[in-house]
């Protein structure tokens, strides 16, 4: 099989403003956004579709709302890669091998564990953004900045407070 570009490099001729070495840098953190966040819109669907207990309908449904929400962020995310002349991460097993998210068990959690895993796993994503909004500002990359500030961080941040409403003592 012949491959017209490898993963984890960008083309040489893109006429849109930023280096090859600004577009690599910016493609290779947006992939590791982009395996997060696959991770975490996965995330939610196996919750949507293992919750149970007193709040089964108002998590179900928020589940499901938040995965949709991430779905969003991914192809956004995915064409942000690939406009920037890189490759988007898209399997499955490579996610799993570029993912800082742990995997979860296959086995049913309670709604605690759940919302617990989610928290965690969007302080992952919300932290690699800021860090990597403020590379791309330092950089020039003003659109890969303004994604990852107005889009990733904004939606993690308001979902992280939707389920951190639940577990207020």
């Amino acid at each position: 099989m012949n491959s017209t570009q490898q993963y984890g490099t960008v083309r040489k001729s893109l006429y849109i403003g930023l280096s090859e070495e600004v577009r690599l840098a910016s493609a290779t953190n947006l992939n590791q956004v982009l395996a997060d966040t696959l991770t975490m819109r996965d995330l939610y669907k196996k919750h949507h579709w293992q919750v149970s207990g007193p709040h089964f309908q108002q998590l179900h449904l928020l589940f499901d709302k938040h995965f949709g929400e991430q779905s969003e962020l991914v192809d956004a995310l995915a064409e942000r890669v690939q406009l920037l002349g890189g490759v988007a991460v898209a399997m499955a097993a490579d996610v799993a091998e570029l993912t800082s998210i742990p995997r979860a068990p296959k086995d049913r959690e309670d709604w605690r564990t759940q919302i617990a895993r989610l928290l965690e796993a969007h302080e992952v994503i919300l932290k690699e953004s800021h860090e990597f909004a403020a590379a791309a500002a330092q950089s020039g990359d003003d659109a890969t900045n303004d994604m990852l500030v107005g889009d990733v961080i904004a939606t993690g941040e308001l979902q992280a407070w939707f389920l951190n409403e639940h577990v207020v003592d």
